[in-house]
């Protein structure tokens, strides 16, 4: 975790803005961020970042269109220096990747003091705005992690987070709070204009049980679009389950669909299949982008190694990476990160 002295330096940043604009991953640790820091100041703007390698001069367009006071970048792995440099007012990045060095921005990562302290954005977000438990929550697991504050959650929200439950994976896949955590990962799927619309309703939302109960029209908006995106994911679940064989590494590669689906994936099938290395993938426009997911070799140093000489990026966690990589060279990738895997054992 961040020091004190850091907590309060963003909690400063946060309270000595007008209009800020809030740049977040698409994945729940990502939004739940934005949520906390915006349910906090009630001002600015969001926007979604997905398939890029880094935050990069293509989102100068956002910056211009909102013309902000200060920029907070949550949850991004990799933030160009270009982009940084093309900014005229200031910038704050949290982040649990990396660490990397950049010029003309305030780097906040727990990884820069200790490479081993993965503690999720989200729950860095609460550490500054002490408020909205649940939404933390939802970010923290939705990154396999359990926070301190659990036993909290599940005294205030029982039928949520039963107390004897106590791992991540397990709190994913078998209880309401993981449905909520599938809820905000599903709504960022597809058109972004249309994501930031259900993201919006959320900002207003006073309880997690809007959504999972249906309580509110609005409540019961975002179900129905978890519902029918569901759909589809439970589809390509079934035909990911019925790749696996006896071997130790479960690939699946699907062709193009309207959304992009690796990441759930690989995280319900390193559930089902705890021991298995993961490769998910998903083909489009000659490009498959992986999600992988290890039992238990680090495969950030692997994933490069791969990738030498290829068409192809990656990076993330110790344990869960993603990769973009082109068709054609995807076959002799798989080849070495298999290879690789095997001389850990």
């Amino acid at each position: 975790m961040l020091s004190a002295k850091e907590i309060h330096e963003i909690r400063e940043e946060l309270l000595h803005c007008k209009q800020p604009l809030f740049f977040f991953h698409d994945d729940p640790d990502g939004l739940s961020s934005f949520l906390l820091f915006y349910r906090f100041v009630k001002e600015g703007n969001g926007v979604i970042v997905k398939t890029y390698p880094d935050l990069g001069t293509m989102f100068l367009k956002k910056v211009e269109e909102y013309n902000p006071d200060k920029i907070f970048i949550l949850d991004k792995a990799l933030v160009s220096q270009e982009f940084l440099d093309g900014v005229k007012c200031p910038v704050i990045w949290i982040d649990h990747h990396g660490p990397y060095e950049r010029q003309k921005v305030k780097y906040f990562n727990p990884r820069i003091k200790d490479p081993e302290d993965n503690i999720p954005v989200s729950a860095i977000c609460y550490k500054v705005v002490e408020q909205d438990l649940w939404i933390a929550m939802v970010g923290i697991i939705g990154d396999w992690q359990m926070p301190v504050f659990s036993k909290e959650f599940s005294l205030k929200y029982p039928d949520l987070l039963p107390e004897e439950i106590t791992e991540p994976e397990k709190v994913l896949f078998a209880t309401h709070l993981g449905t909520l955590v599938r809820i905000f990962s599903f709504i960022l799927k597809g058109n972004n204009k249309e994501a930031m619309k259900l993201v919006k309703i959320i900002t207003r939302m006073k309880d997690p049980y809007e959504i999972l109960n249906q309580t509110t029209s609005q409540g019961k908006f975002i179900y129905q679009k978890y519902e029918k995106v569901n759909h589809d994911y439970q589809k390509l679940l079934k035909e990911a389950l019925e790749s696996a064989t006896e071997d130790k590494f479960l690939i699946h590669i699907y062709k193009d669909t309207s959304n992009s689906f690796t990441s759930d994936l690989s995280n319900e099938l390193l559930y089902k299949f705890p021991k298995k290395y993961i490769i998910v993938g998903r083909e489009k426009s000659g490009e498959i982008k992986l999600s992988l997911r290890s039992p238990s070799v680090k495969i950030p140093s692997i994933i490069e190694e791969a990738l030498q000489g290829l068409q192809g990026y990656g990076g993330g966690h110790e344990y869960a990476c993603g990769v973009n990589i082109k068709s054609e060279d995807f076959p002799l990738f798989l080849e070495r990160f298999k290879k690789l895997i095997d001389k850990k054992h």
